[in-house]
């Protein structure tokens, strides 16, 4: 995939979920009609939980006082809320040539936190498995969710990655169809390493950069 093409960066606040994916359906059908340019929308939402069609309804938290809202990206069940970036992502695949958009957003973010000071990594998802898509810490560890839709050869919805993240909120309901999975946040990782977490600012610019957004 040619990942040289401009990217427009957007740069939001905090959304709820349901405006966000409102605003993104939009783009989408300007995008698909050639009237902006491929985009980045860098934003937060107020504290949600997401899941896709096919999350089990035994994933899902019984009695949870944080909405519950389905959506119609790849993934499963996962948890949005404050200090945690969230960045949609709306590219035309079909002017951008053959290859693996998750592949691509994955590396981007793994360069971000390389550059931020910390070790990740992809994982490849065994034969039957369930996914392990996303970006992961050298430990086992997972920092960013990727839940990616391609309608019509344009892309939706992006990924989340955590940086000061009330990391308990994950611990209710099944994180991304893994039960044992354990959910971390650069805030973490910089404790670890005697310091301060990155600014959001920070992340945000990192971040961008490293998917060619501007």
């Amino acid at each position: 995939m040619d990942s040289g093409s401009d990217i427009e960066r957007i740069d939001l606040g905090e959304v709820p979920y349901e405006e966000a994916v409102e605003r993104m359906t939009g783009w989408v059908g300007q995008r698909r009609a050639g009237e902006i340019r491929d985009r980045l929308a860098l934003l937060s939402h107020p504290p949600v939980i997401t899941y896709g069609s096919r999350t089990p309804p035994t994933e899902l938290p019984a009695d949870s006082a944080i909405p519950l809202v389905p959506v119609d990206r790849g993934g499963q069940a996962t948890y949005h809320g404050p200090g945690q970036l969230i960045g949609y992502l709306v590219l035309n695949l079909r002017e951008r040539g053959p290859g693996d958009i998750v592949r691509w957003v994955e590396n981007a973010l793994i360069d971000a936190c390389a550059t931020l000071g910390f070790e990740t990594l992809r994982r490849d998802t065994p034969p039957g498995a369930q996914s392990l898509v996303g970006v992961w810490t050298p430990d086992g560890a997972k920092l960013a969710s990727i839940g990616m839709r391609i309608r019509g050869g344009v892309t939706s919805h992006g990924f989340a990655l955590n940086i000061t993240s009330d990391l308990g909120e994950f611990a209710g309901f099944t994180a991304c169809g893994l039960p044992d999975v354990t959910m971390t946040s650069l805030a973490r990782l910089a404790a670890r390493q005697g310091r301060s977490a990155p600014s959001e600012e920070e992340v945000r610019d990192v971040v961008a950069k490293a998917l060619g957004a501007v």
